[in-house]
């Protein structure tokens, strides 16, 4: 089931993002009133990424105690976005920077979690920012849009 309904379930927000420049400050403001916590695309994501988990599918990586995948490429459908998807409870990840920029879908699972500081909703880095990305106070499934895939680990 989770496999199906991914794509579909994350396409309206491809679709959004189709032009949007993560450098620009309202972008977060502008996606939250799109699709905020609650809403139906939001739902339909969340119930995709839960299905995926408890198939095995998504987040089917692990190092250091975050669970990951890309389950899309940057391609011309994804309107030449990537889709990675974390799963991270109590703990930071590696530092990298984000060539591009970077758009965060962060999903509270479980306590009060906190990403880079954030609760559940939308964050957006510039690109060329550097952070080491934690969460703190739960465990959160967090979906990173990067414009052409493009991450460096530092």
């Amino acid at each position: 089931m989770g496999r199906e309904t991914f794509d579909p379930a994350v396409r309206p927000i491809l679709d959004a993002l189709n032009g949007a420049d993560p450098s620009d400050r309202s972008l977060a403001g502008r996606l939250a009133a799109e699709f905020p916590p609650g809403g139906a695309v939001w739902n339909g994501v969340r119930d995709a990424c839960r299905a995926g988990l408890a198939e095995g599918w998504l987040c089917n990586r692990e190092n250091g105690g975050i669970r990951f995948s890309r389950p899309v490429k940057p391609t011309p459908e994804s309107h030449g976005w990537s889709v990675d998807a974390v799963d991270m409870n109590d703990v930071a990840g590696p530092k990298h920077t984000h060539v591009n920029g970077e758009v965060n879908l962060c999903m509270a699972e479980g306590g009060d979690p906190k990403f880079c500081g954030h609760g559940e909703g939308w964050v957006v880095f510039p690109p060329m920012s550097t952070h080491v990305p934690r969460v703190e106070g739960g465990r959160m499934v967090i979906l990173y849009f990067l414009p052409g895939g493009a991450i460096e680990f530092v």
